[in-house]
């Protein structure tokens, strides 16, 4: 009969085989990070649906929905789908929705009088909305490079934009908006002296319960390439913002400009780009303590939707972890084009 080797179970090693010399630690940061619960329990700064802001695209058409071809996942809606939108929208306990405008190039000239029309896209929109949404805020931005043929925000001399004769019409946009429902006016133009302006217009004929969300600090960036695609300004722009938005390497700058708008009369304020711009948000919110937001452009939301599509890093993570960012720098709420996603998220895990 054939012999059958058994080779013996290896001996149990010594616990002093992986003992390293004691490094006499009192404090050792990882014992709160070991597990889950622990990890819940002293986390900083919490995420949730009552910090989303959802900007949405409009357009005039009989098709529900079209791509903006820049921003995957993000379409265009025409009025009938915007409010199916904004019903989804609440029922996902997101708060607010902030509506932009693509304005045929037919209806767009130099003074942007479309944005006057107490029957343009966005008024329509807002009273629709309104009507079989009550609930959901609705936060329309007050500029006019939607309506202008040239693409900026306010009237033109030349090559120089007139922030004055720019204000007085921002002033009449401002108060069809409110006059259509709109429940927030967010001036994003950045002429000087508007919100005190359109402050004190509201109030003259009844909208004192308006309230004003200031683009407080609006840099003069180069994130904002797919929003222009989308409402439509990337072909009519003639030369760029500077002359009006922040110059990115200022932040000293920024605190100047949110003293303003508050003293005007802003009760909340933003600052635009996002994730670029963390530490300013952090000086305004530690500065000023007032309510502060932070707009996750649309070219913070197409590099992160890009690098997924490639499979370069994990969207949903990268999703949650940027506005995790927010958050920790001191907003109070994010506008972000990923606003239903990570509410279907968040509502999944609970």
């Amino acid at each position: 009969m054939e012999s059958r080797v058994v080779r013996p179970f290896p001996a149990p090693q010594s616990s002093e085989a992986h003992a390293a010399p004691s490094l006499g630690l009192t404090h050792r940061m990882r014992r709160n990070r070991k597990a889950e619960w622990s990890r819940r329990l002293v986390r900083e700064s919490v995420l949730t649906t009552d910090d989303l802001i959802w900007p949405i695209f409009l357009m005039e058409s009989q098709q529900a929905r079209s791509p903006v071809e820049w921003m995957p996942g993000v379409d265009r809606l025409n009025v009938d789908e915007a409010v199916r939108q904004a019903a989804e929208a609440a029922a996902l306990g997101i708060p607010a929705i902030a509506p932009f405008p693509f304005v045929d190039k037919a209806l767009r000239d130099p003074t942007g009088s479309e944005a006057l029309n107490a029957n343009n896209l966005m008024c329509r929109a807002v009273r629709a909305i309104k009507a079989e949404v009550p609930q959901i805020g609705i936060i329309c931005d007050a500029a006019l490079d939607p309506y202008t043929s040239h693409g900026h925000d306010g009237v033109m001399e030349g090559e120089r934009i007139l922030n004055d004769a720019s204000v007085a019409i921002l002033v009449q946009q401002a108060l069809a908006l409110a006059d259509a429902g709109a429940d927030v006016i967010a001036p994003s133009d950045m002429m000087d002296g508007r919100i005190g302006a359109i402050r004190t217009a509201l109030d003259a004929i009844g909208h004192e319960d308006v309230q004003i969300m200031s683009y407080a600090a609006k840099y003069a960036s180069a994130f904002y390439g797919p929003f222009r695609d989308a409402i439509g300004t990337n072909a009519t722009l003639i030369g760029d913002k500077r002359t009006y938005q922040m110059d990115p390497a200022n932040s000293d700058e920024a605190i100047a400009e949110v003293s303003l708008d508050l003293e005007e009369g802003a009760d909340m304020v933003m600052i635009k780009p996002g994730l670029p711009y963390l530490d300013v948000v952090a000086r305004v919110k530690d500065h000023f303590r007032v309510p502060t937001f932070a707009y996750q452009v649309s070219g913070e939301y197409a590099m992160i939707m890009a690098a997924a599509g490639n499979g370069w890093l994990d969207g949903d993570k990268a999703m949650v972890e940027s506005l995790m960012a927010f958050k920790r720098a001191g907003a109070d709420g994010v506008l972000t084009y990923f606003a239903p996603r990570v509410a279907k998220k968040l509502k999944a895990t609970g």
